[in-house]
């Protein structure tokens, strides 16, 4: 075998190659998202009935503006066949570009739900889901605190902000940082650091809702966005975000490390901004406020 011979694996740098599949292991059945807001999520088919849908109660929730609340369902026969029946759904079904009622799913078939939900059905085994979980999670998320990261944070943020303008339903968004982290570093080293951000982060995902979406903006700054929040809420919860840093246990390597944060709130209401970049701006902006005023503190547009 030549030195140079590559199989044809994908490799991505810090993943290990891509499996290649095994007749001897035993394969489940999934769909994958490959097209719309959560690429790559995938949702395995357990159940004898799952329903697709926008509803919280769906068990594959795809949370975008095309989807019915209740879309679809997916169906296991007896033989064990995975069927697809539509759900009477406004945007209707499409399989492999055909509008469906029902259909028995093949695999590789493509599933478009809505205008813009495109899933994949797949058979995997073990190891390839496992291959494919940890592709979606280095793509979204962030390697120190496992929360969602900047890119995954501003393509939801564009969605978000369509939707709230397109409805005109609230949308508020926190942007928040360590107060000096600088001295953190300096003073107890860069390990210290990774773990107040990592504890800081496990504080705050605990606190938020499910639906919220939680991100490392960089370094040391964080953003949330809030869905059908006002202004008014976003600042309640932003002062209880606050006080509850204040008051968390930080100890490294048997040393309390003092944490606050500052943060800035800004609502897309009323026509406040024209576009997620402006609504950053204006966050940032009341971020950077409420450090200059005194640090450990909300600041935010107020009324009159």
């Amino acid at each position: 075998m030549p030195d140079d011979f590559e199989d044809d694996r994908t490799v991505i740098r810090g993943l290990p190659a891509a499996p290649l599949a095994s007749a001897g292991r035993s394969q489940n059945a999934y769909l994958i998202v490959i097209s719309g807001k959560a690429v790559g999520k995938m949702f395995k088919l357990t159940d004898a009935e799952m329903i697709i849908g926008r509803s919280e109660q769906a068990e594959i929730l795809l949370d975008d503006e095309g989807v019915s609340r209740k879309h679809a369902k997916i169906v296991r026969g007896q033989d064990g066949s995975i069927r697809i029946v539509d759900l009477q759904s406004t945007n209707g079904t499409y399989c492999d570009g055909q509008q469906i009622e029902s259909r028995v799913l093949k695999d590789g078939d493509k599933v478009q739900i809505g205008n813009a939900t495109i899933l994949k059905f797949s058979y995997q085994d073990d190891l390839e889901e496992s291959f494919q979980r940890q592709l979606y999670e280095s793509a979204t998320k962030d390697g120190l605190t496992k929360i969602y990261n900047k890119k995954f944070f501003l393509d939801r943020l564009r969605h978000e902000v369509a939707y709230s303008l397109r409805h005109s339903i609230p949308l508020t968004l926190l942007m928040f940082d360590v107060d000096l982290f600088k001295k953190v570093n300096d003073g107890h080293g860069h390990q210290a650091g990774d773990y107040v951000l990592t504890r800081l982060a496990a504080v705050v995902s605990e606190t938020i809702r499910g639906e919220d979406v939680f991100a490392r903006y960089g370094g040391e700054e964080f953003a949330i966005i809030l869905r059908e929040c006002t202004a008014d809420k976003g600042m309640l919860l932003a002062e209880r975000l606050r006080r509850l840093v204040e008051g968390t246990d930080f100890t490294f390597a048997g040393q309390r490390i003092p944490v606050t944060i500052s943060i800035g709130c800004a609502c897309l209401a009323g026509g406040n901004y024209p576009g997620p970049d402006e609504l950053v701006a204006a966050a940032d902006s009341f971020l950077y406020a409420a450090k200059r005023n005194g640090r450990n503190r909300v600041e935010a547009r107020r009324a009159g």
